[in-house]
């Protein structure tokens, strides 16, 4: 694994040519080949339903706002909120008339049952100064409880825009998202109903890929055991300027594909390493739920995920990060020992951010695998680095030298795992990994 193969692909994947790798764009389609031909190269056997590609039937569901009312009843009063505080975060077609309502904030979601507000409008009350992070996954929790509606009542808009959804998904619940002050107080009164009708949304079918390569085990009773390596190859595509994303996340592409020669090129370690490339991480890391909702490998025979991401910038915006990388979820797994070890010989410290390791444990690919049981880390040299969601995330930037240490670091953490009869496990003890040992029973 050397600095030169490491940015020659960092070059590649960041340049100008593929337009920022947005989801969906003809930029990510050309990565997605370059990534295959790679695996191609290296001697990895495609896993895909079309060769090296897992196909992903997705739509792009745009909002239609013609039409579009909302009315809150409180205290015997109808509060319409003004048109320009609505935005309409995940579009589907619903008409309402006076529905019961149930505010609730994000901590108080986890205290609901999806009994509890079956039939009515769940309204969420975000606090003010709570970042995006916060309403994502108030979304995501409400979500699963299937209101009728929820609406996120928060004092900053939120700009509506485009999605990407699973043709073969259910149907979503539809959220909006209201900023309207008088519409907040209101939210003090009770008993609170909703009236809504919110038009169906314009739908256009398109086709995303994994890219997908396995290296066969060579022991007879691990190698029908999987061990995971992922990292996305999507960034934000262009929003006037190229958002390049060469550490975010060219740097996990390139480093997969560096590994994946290694490894080949080293003989079969004992378990079966599954090599996949996702779309879709900027955008709320579809490819990676796509995975998990169609794995290729059963799940109950693969014994990690190990994602890769941000591993070229030492200039961590809290200092010079060399020598080094992070776990997220340090503490969930016993990974963290395995890699720790395995980058002694490299002068590389495997350490744990105390800020940053369980909040960014969400904030990766791995999560959807850990959230079907499956024991996941995503391995980072920084968390937040200058330039990060930036026009300036160039490839230039990258320490690609310490790139190089880094992954020989962790090919060497991967064989150990691969050679290891006993599958890495959740930490019992810890009390966040609870749904995720349940996932895994």
């Amino acid at each position: 694994i050397t600095p030169g193969a490491l940015e020659a692909d960092v070059s590649f994947l960041a340049s100008d040519a593929l337009q920022g790798r947005g989801t969906p764009s003809p930029g990510l389609d050309v990565a997605a080949e370059f990534i295959a031909a790679q695996f191609r190269g290296a001697g990895l056997q495609p896993a895909g339903d079309d060769g090296y590609f897992q196909t992903a039937p997705f739509a792009t569901v745009t909002p239609n706002l013609d039409g579009l009312d909302l009315a809150l009843e409180s205290g015997g009063d109808a509060i319409r909120p003004a048109k320009a505080s609505i935005a309409l975060i995940e579009p589907a077609a619903a008409d309402l008339s006076h529905v019961p309502a149930l505010k609730t904030t994000p901590a108080g979601l986890a205290e609901l049952t999806a009994a509890a507000v079956a039939g009515k409008a769940l309204i969420v009350d975000i606090p003010d100064g709570a970042n995006f992070v916060v309403a994502r996954r108030a979304m995501a929790q409400a979500a699963r409880l299937r209101p009728a509606l929820t609406v996120l009542a928060r004092a900053r808009a939120m700009n509506p825009s485009a999605r990407l959804r699973e043709l073969s998904a259910p149907a979503p619940v539809p959220v909006l998202a209201v900023s309207d002050a008088a519409f907040r107080q209101a939210l003090n009164s009770a008993p609170l109903a909703i009236s809504a009708h919110i038009p169906a949304p314009a739908v256009a079918p398109v086709k995303l890929r994994n890219v997908i390569g396995v290296l066969g085990g060579s022991d007879p009773a691990l190698k029908s055991s999987y061990l995971i390596l992922s990292a996305h190859y999507d960034h934000l595509g262009t929003h006037g300027r190229i958002y390049p994303g060469a550490n975010d996340d060219a740097s996990g592409t390139a480093s997969l594909i560096e590994l994946a020669k290694a490894l080949a090129a080293g003989g079969h370690p004992g378990r079966s390493v599954v090599f996949l490339a996702l779309f879709g991480e900027e955008a709320g890391e579809l490819g990676s739920h796509y995975y998990c909702r169609h794995p290729v490998f059963d799940p109950r025979r693969t014994v990690a995920d190990i994602n890769l991401e941000q591993l070229g910038r030492t200039d961590d915006s809290h200092g010079p990060h060399v020598r080094q990388f992070n776990l997220t979820g340090f503490d969930y797994t016993d990974l963290a020992p395995a890699f720790a070890k395995a980058g002694q010989p490299f002068g590389i410290e495997v350490v744990k951010d105390p800020a940053a390791s369980d909040p960014f444990f969400a904030r990766s690919d791995n999560a959807p695998f850990a959230d079907i049981g499956i024991p996941s880390t995503t391995l980072s040299v920084s968390y937040v680095f200058p330039d990060y969601h930036q026009p300036g995330d160039e490839w230039q930037k990258l320490d690609y030298a310490n790139m190089a240490r880094v992954d020989r670091a962790i090919a060497a953490g991967i064989l150990s795992i691969a050679d290891n009869p006993s599958a890495p496990k959740w930490n019992a003890a810890n009390p966040h990994t609870a749904p995720y040992l349940k996932a895994r029973q």
